[in-house]
């Protein structure tokens, strides 16, 4: 059985001194972790021209009434035209979805879409275009070059619509002021 990745399932919170502004202020949630690499969706960052209704008529996926009102998120840098899901783990696709913890899954998959077009589906859903993305060992380079903290996952910051307050409460998980952050960091 594989080992999972203490990192796995975890956020990831952009530091002010992030050098990439693609990433500045985001909340990654890490989907999957290991010695070949990281994958994982911003999860506060709503796209700016994109929303559900539209993507589903993109898509030739018909809606109604019932269809759910999940926001789109931009996920990452990684791929913008591939679509996921992150949702919670009382949905499973016949057409596979990814367990990332005992809580959260990722589908990739249009069958979720539909069932969410339905007004059906999980429970909790975002939706992401793109990923984001890091190769053997980046991750643990740019975390100890101080680019990111590290904190444990709540659903809430996942999948409610608060997106503007998202990093900042994934810093209070910390116990982390956002005043009292520094954007550049030093070594003893």
């Amino acid at each position: 059985m594989a080992q999972v990745s203490p990192l796995t399932a975890k956020l990831l919170i952009a530091m002010p001194g992030m050098g990439d502004p693609r990433f500045a202020r985001s909340v990654v949630f890490l989907c999957a972790h290991s010695a070949d690499g990281a994958m994982g969706l911003i999860v506060n960052k709503p796209a700016a021209d994109v929303n559900f209704p539209a993507l589903l008529d993109q898509l030739s996926i018909p809606h109604g009434r019932g269809a759910r009102d999940i926001r789109v998120h931009f996920g990452g840098p990684v791929e913008h035209g591939r679509g996921f899901v992150l949702h919670s783990a009382d949905y499973r696709s016949a057409h596979g979805t990814m367990a990332v913890d005992g809580g959260t899954s990722l589908s990739a998959t249009l069958d979720v879409l539909e069932r969410l077009a339905e007004g059906r589906g999980p429970e909790r859903a975002l939706f992401a275009l793109g990923y984001s993305g890091w190769g053997p060992g980046q991750l643990e380079a740019e975390i100890a070059q101080n680019g990111w903290l590290v904190a444990d996952a709540q659903d809430d910051i996942l999948f409610d619509d608060q997106d503007a307050s998202k990093w900042t409460r994934a810093l209070a998980i910390l116990g982390i002021d956002p005043v009292s952050l520094s954007a550049s960091s030093g070594r003893a």
